[in-house]
């Protein structure tokens, strides 16, 4: 009885510190993904970053691609996993986009993702998206 006990404490331990939202942006579209191998491997089909710009945790990404609506589009942030330790570090990061679709519209659209993943120690880190010339300063 007394194990039973405890294994329920536990349980109920774990699912309580686990669902504290309070470290969750529920303001932006997406979780940025840290992954060096989906860094390398996830689609990359042809897209033009048109702008990009910070709000607090938020990343927002203006970007157009081909297509009919973009409504079928999978859309990722994927940052390399690894930390560039200059004064202040950086990370590069991509957009990827898989896009099946196969009409010639040019389709544009905005997406926001949460880079609190990316934090590293100090308060800030630039962050280099690939096809995009400008270095991005995300101070937190």
């Amino acid at each position: 009885m007394i194990k039973k006990i405890i294994s329920l404490f536990c349980v109920v331990f774990m699912v309580t510190s686990c669902s504290n939202d309070d470290d969750v942006n529920t303001n932006c579209d997406q979780l940025v993904e840290v992954s060096g191998e989906q860094f390398k491997n996830a689609p990359n089909d042809q897209h033009f970053i048109n702008s990009v710009a910070i709000n607090g945790d938020c990343l927002n990404i203006s970007f157009s691609s081909g297509g009919c609506d973009g409504d079928s589009w999978e859309i990722k942030l994927i940052d390399s996993e690894v930390v560039l330790f200059s004064s202040p570090p950086q990370r590069n990061l991509r957009l990827s986009l898989k896009n099946e679709e196969l009409c010639d519209a040019v389709i544009t659209k905005e997406i926001t993702f949460d880079i609190q993943a990316l934090q590293v120690s100090g308060n800030q880190i630039l962050l280099n998206i690939e096809n995009f010339e400008d270095q991005i300063s995300y101070e937190y």
